[in-house]
């Protein structure tokens, strides 16, 4: 009898998914894998389905109350730019990419900023802490992972003597990828006067905005004079890892305008954990004009836009390529459309080059990387394995224009994160991507496909298998 009820019951919620799946989904590809999974595991499946697969950008009866609130917010509270001055820029490529942006975005172009890259942990985390040092007025944080141990005890150190300058310390963090951080060391943040708080933290009727919708941006700003966003978490990780080796990463320094569009994206994320809304107060948007001559433009995607933005962001990239694609990224599970662009770039005699890491920190993500391959150096795609692992999120095209910043070529990126990237239109900042990046290159080893091709029936099963599963990584 309970067998008969749990059957007909996995059978009607089998049905529904079915259902929303057939009309809603927006890949077949994905779709089906979701259609198998809801099929193959009773519950779970459908679970996983509810959390993971729904596309609420179509299904807008079951669009999150606090996506809502977000998009109200932007409304009422930011001021409706109507020029994006794209016409500066040098290459019609350029003008299109920036004009897409702000079209779906309203974030405009950023002219006269002062750039510089921050090539490892360790350059990026002596630059924050040199910032902080000087800060005057306000101090603001926001990171995917905030984790104890050396590097953030070094900021809290610098922080405490900030403090007892009056000077104003507000910090973001993720709560699922800061779950490990200790609850010590929020109490003793707090008690400095610091105003720390989760991002879509774990909490009776947020369960399922918190797991899926996860806030993987990273951003600081110093009394808008100055600000810092990339791949960097706040890690050990990046000065010791006894699994990988010392991470690498790619992070930017910004001064000029784009400072103030960086620090709007905090302020946004400020009110959706507070209620508390700081854009009233001038000094969190006055602008601090300097001599660099760099045209940048931060790009801010997530489920409270109409658009996949980041996923746009990468694929006109990948398109208006004429001559090089190269892209450095930890995470590449890239969804159909990237991977026909790919394709497409290589085979019309675009130089497309992937620099991936040989190793992650997550196997099931490894296999369905490598499970891209085949068809990838088929097309023409070099693909390059480093024995370090590289935690950088950079593409760079016909080094012009180059883009750093949060987000992974994958569908969680793409669909259910809040990512934040850099768009910087300048020779100079692409041609040193360029030289680093060749270095990498000539101490990589290149998949060859005769070779690639002859791997064991067991790793192309395990790499099937875990391309079957990525819609839930």
């Amino acid at each position: 009898m309970i067998y008969y009820i749990l059957s007909t019951l996995h059978i009607f919620l089998f049905c529904w998914a079915f259902y929303n799946i057939l009309y809603f989904g927006i890949k077949p590809s994905k779709s089906l894998s979701w259609i198998l999974i809801t099929l193959f595991f009773p519950f779970i499946g459908v679970i996983a389905y509810v959390i993971f697969g729904i596309n609420r950008r179509k299904l807008k009866f079951l669009e999150l109350k606090e996506i809502k609130r977000r998009k109200n917010y932007i409304k009422k509270s930011f001021k409706k730019t109507t020029n994006n001055h794209s016409e500066n820029l040098n290459s019609d490529n350029a003008k299109k990419i920036s004009n897409l942006i702000f079209t779906t975005t309203n974030i405009p172009l950023d002219e006269g900023n002062d750039i510089q890259l921050l090539k490892n942990g360790k350059i990026a985390f002596d630059a924050i802490l040199d910032a902080i040092k000087n800060a005057q007025k306000f101090i603001h944080l926001q990171y995917y992972i905030l984790e104890d141990g050396k590097i953030l005890n070094s900021i809290i150190n610098e922080i405490e003597k900030k403090r007892k300058e009056n000077v104003e310390v507000r910090i973001l963090y993720d709560d699922f990828g800061s779950s490990s951080l200790k609850k010590y060391t929020k109490e003793k943040l707090k008690k400095m006067g610091v105003e720390i708080y989760p991002e879509t933290p774990f909490e009776f009727g947020k369960f399922l905005f918190s797991l899926n919708h996860r806030n993987h941006r990273k951003i600081c700003v110093i009394d808008n004079k100055i600000g810092f966003t990339g791949g960097v978490n706040i890690s050990d990780e990046y000065i010791d890892n006894k699994f990988l080796g010392i991470w690498q990463d790619t992070h930017l320094q910004i001064k000029g305008r784009a400072v103030t569009s960086l620090h709007k994206s905090f302020l946004k994320d400020f009110y959706y954990a507070t209620e508390q809304d700081l854009s009233k107060n001038k000094e969190f948007l006055k602008p601090f004009p300097c001599k660099g001559n760099t045209k940048l433009q931060i790009v801010s995607g997530g489920p409270d836009y109409e658009q996949s933005i980041v996923m746009q962001q990468y694929l006109t990239l990948i398109n208006t390529a004429k001559k090089s694609i190269c892209v450095l990224n930890p995470y590449f599970i890239p969804t159909f459309s990237i991977l026909e662009a790919f394709k497409i770039a290589a085979l019309s005699g675009v130089n497309v080059t992937l620099l991936l890491p040989k190793k992650g920190d997550s196997k099931i993500a490894d296999y369905s990387m490598y499970s891209y391959f085949e068809v990838l150096i088929k097309s023409g795609v070099h693909i390059y394995l480093r024995d370090d692992f590289s935690h950088s999120k950079v593409i760079f095209i016909d080094d012009e224009i180059s883009s750093i910043g949060s987000t992974n070529f994958d569908c969680r990126s793409f669909e259910h994160n809040y990512e934040l990237n850099a768009l910087i239109f300048d020779k100079n900042i692409a041609l040193e991507l360029r030289e680093e990046f060749d270095e990498r290159v000539k101490k990589a080893t290149k998949v060859v496909y005769e070779e690639f091709k002859n791997r064991s029936f067991k790793q192309k099963t395990l790499e099937r298998f875990a391309r079957f599963l990525s819609p839930l990584l």
